[in-house]
């Protein structure tokens, strides 16, 4: 499947394999750990170890011999994958904590909690809509490039008419609509 969250989905949509992944980036390496942790049987975080690390989400390194004992690390795919958790953990207390925040987001320097926010990094500014949106990308087969642009339309402000892009590419090139030049 081409959608990148259809994608991503396909290695961490799994209960289970989010919060593995939850405590890899929180120091857990070995098996019992993840096991006390989660309160997992061991026949499903044996499967999710094992696709996480098939994934390239978590490295295998062994650290006994006898008897065979492994730990597993994130990776720096697997690390890539904390501000996901980070926006998680931020929408599961806004939306699905009535009784209050179990866990916070610091600052681990002053101990403040914070509220993560998704910026553009060549402006600063938070990546909000309407002034951001999906677009399809240029590895997008054609249904994709349809979708968005489609979605693009719907979601232009009523009242307000685009231009055409003939008359948004004369306009840069300083043609009038009658076409001579200004």
């Amino acid at each position: 499947m081409p959608c990148p969250i259809a994608r991503s989905l396909e290695h961490v949509g799994e209960w289970w394999s989010i919060l593995v992944l939850r405590d890899a980036l929180h120091g857990l390496k070995r098996f019992d750990q993840f096991r006390k942790s989660l309160g997992i049987a061991p026949n499903v975080l044996a499967r999710r170890l094992s696709c996480l690390v098939e994934a390239g989400l978590l490295e295998r390194r062994r650290y006994s011999e006898r008897p065979p004992r492994d730990e597993y690390v994130p990776t720096a795919r697997g690390r890539d994958f904390r501000p996901v958790l980070v926006a998680l953990l931020a929408w599961g207390n806004k939306h699905f904590a009535p009784e209050g925040a179990s866990v916070l987001l610091v600052n681990t320097k002053t101990g403040a909690a914070v509220e993560p926010v998704l910026v553009d990094p060549a402006t600063g500014r938070p990546i909000e809509e309407p002034e951001y949106a999906f677009a399809a990308g240029p590895a997008a087969r054609e249904r994709t490039r349809r979708k968005y642009a489609s979605a693009h339309r719907m979601n232009a402000r009523p009242g307000k008419r685009r231009a055409p892009a003939k008359v948004k590419r004369a306009a840069r090139a300083g043609i009038s609509k009658q076409g001579s030049r200004k």
